[in-house]
């Protein structure tokens, strides 16, 4: 049976692995938390599991451990931020609690950072605010990747270019992640790995036939991941994609136009206080009873009722927490690994 870690110990192990890589010590907290609360809310592929390509940055210099943000421009609700390639985590927990601080005064806040690394789960930073009563927005894209093709083209473009939004309710939040293409390049590699297929026919090989074989996006010349919609309505994704690389790297002024080529992301932050529009309880109102009518709309599949975003996540979230996160059988190892090598204390075993 795979073991199961006490979340707390796991948190603080990959905080030291953090630090002992040269991160800061809110740098190292930061990573360490929105990479903890992947797995906690079963985004395996955007946990931890990223934890050992984040500490290869930091050593050949792809991302640093320590240093500031840079503020390109400022209007009241408004901000750009240069990141300068400070991990992603950090640089998006700081731009939420500036768009945060915003909403209050002004009842909505921006923040766009261009030159962060990458940031992990976007569903990692959506409970917090969403429980506080702001509905928070996160797109972001890397120029320095391309995976996917514009619909009807064979050439990668874009990157997966992930969306999420928290929306309160009386509950728990409404937590949407989705991305502009059908699947991710983190499933994809899993995938490639493992030397299996995917479910369906959610890429494209290099001459623009569709398949289930995700090597395809590995090989030379590359295929491509086809855009949310796939075949038939992939215009759809594709509209997405250059919506998000409008709201990243166009409001950022930077982006695949200046040839960037470190691996990172370039992040819209958007925050809004709900009650900057009204009461509280209006908005609590109408949003509690599309809940209760998603919920308890009749299934398709008896076995398979209606759930809302993020509903299984959190729910996953709970059960791990009381009886201990159970990490992906591939990243284990990699833990493992980066363990033996810095002589930091091992993450604790739950015992069930």
């Amino acid at each position: 049976m795979s073991p199961r870690y006490d979340a707390e110990s796991l948190l603080n192990c990959a905080k030291a692995l953090c630090i002992n890589s040269g991160m800061s010590e809110q740098c190292a907290h930061d990573v360490a938390t929105v990479l903890t609360e992947g797995d906690l809310l079963g985004h395996d592929t955007h946990g931890l599991m990223l934890l050992k390509p984040y500490l290869s940055a930091i050593k050949n210099g792809n991302m640093l451990g320590d240093g500031d943000i840079k503020e390109l421009s400022a209007r009241p609700a408004v901000a750009a931020w240069d990141g300068n390639y400070l991990p992603g985590p950090h640089l998006t927990l700081r731009a939420i609690d500036t768009a945060t601080s915003m909403a209050k005064q002004y009842g909505t806040g921006n923040v766009v950072i261009r030159r962060s690394s990458h940031i992990g789960a976007l569903a990692a930073y959506l409970e917090k605010p969403a429980r506080q009563g702001f509905m928070v927005q996160i797109v972001c894209s890397d120029p320095s990747v391309a995976n996917v093709a514009p619909f009807g083209g064979t050439e990668p473009l874009f990157t997966p270019n992930p969306m999420a939004w928290g929306i309160p309710t009386s509950v728990d939040p409404i937590m949407i992640d989705i991305s502009a293409s059908t699947t991710t390049v983190g499933m994809s590699s899993r995938l490639h790995e493992a030397k299996q297929n995917g479910d369906s026919d959610w890429w494209l090989d290099a001459e623009g036939k569709p398949c289930n074989n995700p090597s395809v996006i590995f090989q030379n010349p590359p295929g491509s991941l086809l855009p949310l919609g796939g075949l038939d309505a992939g215009h759809k994704g594709y509209g997405l994609a250059l919506f998000i690389e409008a709201l990243t790297s166009g409001l950022s002024g930077y982006g695949r136009a200046d040839g960037a080529d470190i691996w990172g992301a370039n992040v819209s932050v958007q925050v809004t206080d709900i009650e900057a529009y009204g009461e509280k309880q209006s908005f609590l109102r109408q949003m509690d009873y599309l809940v209760e009518q998603s919920i308890s709309n009749k299934p398709a599949n008896s076995e398979k009722p209606v759930r809302l975003p993020g509903q299984r996540g959190l729910a996953l979230k709970r059960e791990q927490l009381d009886k201990g996160v159970l990490l992906h059988e591939v990243i284990v190892p990699s833990l493992q690994e980066l363990i033996a090598q810095s002589g930091v204390e091992a993450p604790i075993e739950k015992m069930s």
